[in-house]
């Protein structure tokens, strides 16, 4: 069997392959309430449809004003579990583990989406403050509320309560979103918080919400779903965030119950020179493997089935994300499965068995 399509254990679950579906924000809540529309159904049922073993749906506002966008995802109001539970049922339907990623965009909220220029949404336009752990712009943005303590207190207890909503619309995975330069991953980043009191300064200081969010998501979902992070392994700045500081977290947060961890890089400051390229984060990922004995994922640039499973076969990436593949082709895992030599009929929709997966895609 292909090592790529064996099953994993993370937390107290058993994902059935190691191809999982990144969040991916889709800005498609019309309304600009946070809720769920028909693409949002469509989209990630066809994306669980196509093979893939954990589907994360896209980063979930735990605040209204925590929203990248007012297109966004939110899970601030109990009027929010409902139609989520559509999503994650479509989800475990077939066969997928159903996830979600709960965030707060901080200093980068109140945008516009992204083929529209991300340019300031003002709230005469349905905008809305944008909150930092420190008055610093990221470029091009305005100068963001600098959060006191109460404020602070408050986005922990409601990246809790999003958990725990999380729960009731039958999730059975959550992701805390600390990475890309939003919320949590400013604290972090000294590029981006330059306070002085307990929340600045130090590493401990830095790291203090984001393990306090750590602690009030676990307590919230409990033992029986499991908790992921994803985190910017560096900023890819000197005298930024660096891949040390981010195994010193993640063993803070493997402490304080996470299970999971997903790793990406960069986007708290527009000036970082990233060197993309094929597989570029998965040294990182590796790297903070050996580092915290937590299961991690690689993603970024992974677009054959030849270089995924050769990821997770030489032993330091547990799992693989993918993005801009599966909005390609959702049915990606299938085709991958059948190119490295697997029988998919066990696992992907008997409907679309008629397709000869193995006759069409399978290795020449």
């Amino acid at each position: 069997m292909a090592k790529l399509f064996s099953a994993i254990r993370v937390g107290p679950l058993t994902v059935k392959n190691r191809l999982w579906v990144s969040p991916m924000c889709q800005y498609a809540a019309e309304g600009r309430r946070g809720g769920v529309e028909a693409w949002h159904r469509v989209h990630y049922g066809s994306l669980a449809a196509g093979g893939a073993g954990l589907v994360v749906v896209e980063a979930t506002a735990v605040a209204a004003n925590g929203r990248i966008t007012p297109w966004d995802l939110g899970l601030w109001d109990d009027s929010q579990i409902a139609p989520l539970a559509s999503v994650a049922e479509l989800i475990k339907a077939q066969g997928a583990i159903a996830a979600i990623q709960i965030g707060h965009a901080g200093r980068k909220g109140s945008t516009s989406r992204m083929w529209e220029g991300s340019t300031p949404v003002p709230p005469e336009a349905g905008g809305y403050r944008a909150d930092a752990p420190s008055a610093v712009a990221f470029t091009g943005l305005p100068v963001p509320h600098e959060l006191s303590w109460p404020e602070m207190a408050a986005v922990a207890a409601a990246f809790g309560a999003a958990a725990a909503r999380a729960r009731s619309a039958g999730f059975q995975a959550v992701e805390i979103h600390a990475a890309h330069g939003y919320l949590l991953h400013q604290f972090l980043s000294p590029l981006a918080n330059r306070r002085s009191d307990s929340y600045g300064g130090s590493l401990a200081n830095r790291s203090r919400l984001p393990l306090d969010v750590v602690a009030a998501a676990r307590e919230a979902i409990g033992d029986d779903m499991a908790l992921m992070m994803r985190v910017s392994a560096t900023d890819w700045v000197d005298g930024g965030w660096d891949l040390d500081q981010t195994a010193q977290l993640a063993a803070w947060a493997r402490d304080a119950g996470l299970d999971h961890l997903d790793v990406s890089s960069g986007g708290v400051v527009a000036e970082a020179r990233v060197p993309v390229g094929p597989a570029y984060q998965v040294p990182l990922a590796a790297e903070l493997g050996r580092a915290t004995g937590l299961s991690v994922n690689a993603v970024g640039l992974i677009d054959s089935a030849a270089v995924a499973e050769q990821i997770v076969a030489e032993g330091g990436v547990d799992a693989v994300m993918l993005g801009r593949p599966l909005l390609r082709d959702p049915h990606t895992p299938i085709k991958w499965a059948t190119q490295l030599g697997e029988d998919p009929a066990a696992w992907s929709p008997p409907q679309y068995a008629i397709a000869g997966w193995r006759r069409h895609h399978g290795p020449s």
